[in-house]
């Protein structure tokens, strides 16, 4: 089959960047006076979530350095819902894969999925707690803000969600994902939180923004009273400066890896389109449509979870054998999603997924193919686009070609070449 030629391009997204990210995050909690409530020997409990979070082991040791200096014992709680397999030994291992360990953080890793009840919210849904969290003095919410890939409104994922789904555990996870299955998403999440807010000893939060080039961007220290409006103009933000895909429409994306550190639903919907929220609602305008996605395989940190795998259209074989499919299935019925761990339609070689997407693009041949290809949603600054997306008009972002246009390559076996 005939292929379109391919060129490297380099995206121009806006960069605010934090240059020293310890010192941010001393000035974000320095105005919070947490030493009014936090006191020598009082014990606080850190949220250390699955996402992989830019500079995430040093904002947590910068944090507990932090609190130390107060006289204050923090610990770390695993807060991921059903990631890691649903068990707490499998949360602490996420954690340390991404560098947070209990040497570099200076702070004991607390993992358990026990929760504790903190009652219902007036609507009757179920307030629970992780149990080390429970016990403890403070508890700090430490989270990135950002659009969540399933979900749509002022409040999408961040602080919030942290507590709920989070500190929730996985019996906590559970019950929310069921209920948003009928009842509103940013009804559940508020009504969730403030229940813990007032019932728990939720001291402060630091909110985590990033750039679209996966760099730290915004760090803000937010009092309880205040998660809901700050957390409202950080979404704002981090909306502004995700990355994208510099055409909206395509024939064909080729994503190299998914994965949870990477996004919720591995790849992020808000990058490629398909995002559940909009399935029975029109979806804003500029929304991307991607006519066929194929996702070639899965980051090592995500410890073979390949949950939303089901958005792919076409995957590897190689990418189905090394997933673990208990652990994919127990995340995506947590989230009440059964469909994200479907498996698409898998070949043993890139070449033979090509052929057969090309095929059923509709009436433009092969070589003419819009085709992306990008390393994952997280990395886009560089992506590689067909010849043929350079006649499209209309442009998502600014970019510049860093090679010339070459025939698509095949390795000895068949394979694409991942981009770096």
């Amino acid at each position: 089959m005939p292929y379109p030629k391919m060129l490297r391009v380099r995206q121009q997204f806006e960069r605010p960047r934090l240059e020293n990210v310890p010192g941010g995050v001393r000035a974000a909690l320095e105005p919070l006076e947490l030493a009014r409530k936090i006191k020598p020997g009082h014990s606080v409990a850190l949220t250390a979530g699955s996402r992989g979070i830019a500079n995430i082991p040093i904002i947590l040791k910068t944090v507990a350095g932090f609190l130390k200096e107060l006289g204050a014992r923090p610990f770390l709680v695993p807060t991921m819902g059903s990631h890691g397999g649903g068990t707490a030994e499998g949360q602490r291992q996420v954690l340390e894969s991404y560098g947070i360990t209990e040497e570099f953080v200076g702070a004991p890793i607390k993992a358990s999925m026990e929760v504790a009840s903190l009652g219902a919210t007036s609507e009757g849904f179920p307030v629970v707690l992780d149990r080390h969290a429970s016990e403890a003095d403070h508890i700090g919410v430490v989270a990135r803000v950002k659009p969540h890939t399933g979900y749509h409104g002022p409040v999408e994922s961040g602080l919030l969600k942290m507590i709920m789904i989070g500190l929730g555990k996985h019996a906590g996870a559970l019950a929310y994902h069921r209920i948003l299955l009928e009842q509103p998403y940013d009804q559940v999440v508020r009504s969730v939180s403030r229940a813990v807010r007032d019932r728990s000893p939720i001291a402060f939060g630091l909110g985590i923004v990033e750039n679209g080039y996966d760099e730290t961007a915004l760090i803000e220290g937010v009092a309880p009273d205040a998660f809901e409006p700050r957390e409202e103009y950080l979404l704002t933000r981090a909306k502004e400066w995700l990355g994208r895909l510099p055409y909206r429409e395509a024939d064909l994306l080729i994503v190299d890896e998914i994965g949870k550190d990477i996004s919720g639903s591995g790849m992020d919907t808000n990058v490629v389109g398909r995002k559940r929220a909009f399935r029975m609602a029109p979806a804003p305008g500029g929304q991307p449509l991607m006519r066929l996605i194929y996702v070639r395989g899965l980051s090592e940190h995500t410890h073979g979870n390949a949950a939303g795998i089901g958005n792919a259209d076409f995957t590897s074989t190689r990418l189905v054998r090394s997933m673990n499919y208990r652990a994919t299935v127990i995340n995506c019925l947590t989230a009440g999603y059964p469909e994200g761990a479907n498996l698409p339609v898998h070949f043993e070689t890139d070449r033979e997924v090509l052929d057969a997407a090309l095929a059923i693009v509709g009436t433009r041949a092969p070589e003419n193919a819009r085709i992306l290809h990008i390393r994952d949603t997280l990395h886009l600054e560089e992506v590689e686009i067909s010849e043929p997306c350079l006649e499209m008009a209309e442009r998502r972002t600014k970019f510049e070609p860093v090679s010339p246009a070459v025939p698509l390559a095949f390795d000895g076996k068949g394979n694409l070449h991942s981009i770096t």
